[in-house]
């Protein structure tokens, strides 16, 4: 099993596709639920911890806005933890959207500059475009070390058996 990032951060449908392959994703979400869970914040998620600016610090400098650091403190470490890596360029705010442009670049920086395999796909536009992309992922997927299962068998992604198409 291999922790797999994810660009963007809170795309729930990657993270699914993922967990299909027997990987882990590295998702947004999971950092928030230990944020607002965290007894030291007061009114969660408006409030943030001592550490937080300071954690932001190594991995934005002093200069960049409060917000990027304020971000990168959550997604820096998901970028830290990640064996493997899926951007998705293009991709509209309902796919899974951090909201700031400067995190962006700077998260898919940082995923580009580590030593990890990372695939880069552009959102498609279309229905054949929409299954290349999701081929390719789960090629990528595969290609990771414990990869390459539903818990199911080998099914597409339309949850038909391969094989099976056509009534044979």
């Amino acid at each position: 099993m291999v922790k797999v990032a994810i660009y963007p951060p809170n795309s729930l449908i990657l993270a699914d596709l993922i967990e299909r392959k027997g990987h882990a994703p590295l998702a947004l979400q999971k950092q928030i639920r230990q944020k607002i869970k965290d007894p030291e914040i007061d009114s969660p998620p408006m409030n943030i911890t001592e550490e937080d600016p300071i954690n932001g610090l190594k991995y934005a400098a002093i200069e960049v806005p409060s917000g990027v650091r304020g971000r990168m403190s959550i997604i820096g470490p998901l970028i830290d933890a990640a064996e493997a890596a899926i951007i998705v360029d293009g991709a509209p705010f309902g796919f899974g959207c951090v909201g700031c442009a400067r995190t962006n670049e700077l998260s898919i920086f940082c995923l580009r500059k580590k030593d990890i395999p990372v695939l880069e796909v552009v959102y498609p536009d279309d229905e054949d475009g929409t299954v290349l992309m999701v081929n390719q992922i789960m090629e990528f997927l595969d290609s990771l070390p414990g990869g390459g299962g539903d818990m199911e068998g080998d099914n597409d992604v339309l949850g038909e058996q391969i094989g099976t198409k056509g009534g044979k």
